[in-house]
């Protein structure tokens, strides 16, 4: 039997405030909170030290983007290091001049950058104008060893996306984080709340059963301009079990045991990875197959 590799990890979802350097604050405190609870690896929530800023086309919102490394993961990485904790923390990223991408940034356990992963898909939607700020990735999918595990992070939309699961999960991820800013917009929640929140739970469990790995999807709560957050942040297993589910409402840190074990037990019961046809699987790389 395989050895237990226990890994606590904590998803923080928070409301955020005009203020970055507010939200900024109130993180360190959470993350604190986390890691006196046995956190080792910490996910905080898509662009966390801003309100989300793609409700509108609005240039003063550039504003709110820095560079990476820059102030906010000189921060953290000080944090990291004196709480022995790896951090995954998701940024408006300045990559010069006219140049901005959404991208996490994780932070090892030393406080040394352990990678970037910038946002590949970049959605377009009412209230959700990504395109205007975001250029898409450039890095492709990533996963990074850390002091604890190796981890992949793809962001928000990504997640509706079963081959970028697959190529972090190619890369050796045992973690796989989703920073989310998902919500309801006006007059969606009564009619399409339930099932909107279920399609994107279920489409990240999905991604945990097919790669045999843990999935963690921290989500930003409460009000927004016109956008209610819907929280309900949650970890899954690589069975697809949820594990751990924050509220709708509120602010919540969760904490969950994930034992890295699981991997080698999901992958050999099913094993997904030994019985794909990737002698047949070239028409991925087009947009539409016209034959």
């Amino acid at each position: 039997m395989p050895t237990n590799r226990n890994v606590q990890v904590a998803l923080i979802q928070m409301q955020c405030e005009e203020e970055p350097n507010v939200n900024l604050e109130r993180s360190i405190a959470k993350i604190r909170s986390a890691a006196e609870n046995g956190a080792q690896v910490i996910c905080l929530q898509e662009v966390f030290n801003t309100q989300y800023p793609c409700q509108t086309e609005d240039h003063e919102q550039f504003r709110l983007a820095e560079t990476i490394p820059g102030p906010t993961t000189d921060t953290l990485s000080r944090i990291a290091a004196e709480l022995q904790v790896v951090l995954i923390v998701p940024l408006f990223e300045k990559r010069t001049h006219g140049l901005y991408h959404n991208s996490a940034a994780v932070i090892d356990a030393d406080g040394s950058l352990a990678g970037l992963y910038r946002k590949m898909h970049i959605p377009d939607d009412p209230l959700y104008y990504e395109k205007f700020y975001f250029a898409p990735g450039d890095r492709g999918f990533l996963a990074f060893p850390t002091r604890y595990a190796k981890i992949g992070v793809c962001i928000c939309w990504d997640q509706w996306y079963p081959e970028a699961a697959r190529l972090t999960a190619m890369q050796g991820a045992e973690l796989l984080f989703y920073p989310t800013a998902i919500g309801w917009i006006p007059g969606e929640r009564e009619s399409h709340g339930a099932s909107q929140y279920s399609a994107w739970q279920t489409m990240m469990r999905s991604h945990a059963i097919a790669n045999g790995l843990f999935v963690g999807a921290p989500n930003r709560v409460g009000p927004e301009g016109e956008i209610l957050f819907w929280g309900g942040s949650f970890m899954a297993d690589p069975y697809g079990n949820v594990l751990h589910q924050a509220p709708h409402d509120d602010e919540s840190v969760l904490h969950v045991e994930c034992d890295l074990s699981l991997l080698d037990t999901a992958r050999t019961h099913w094993p997904f990875f030994r019985d794909r046809r990737i002698d047949a699987f070239a028409d991925l790389q087009q947009r539409w197959c016209e034959h």
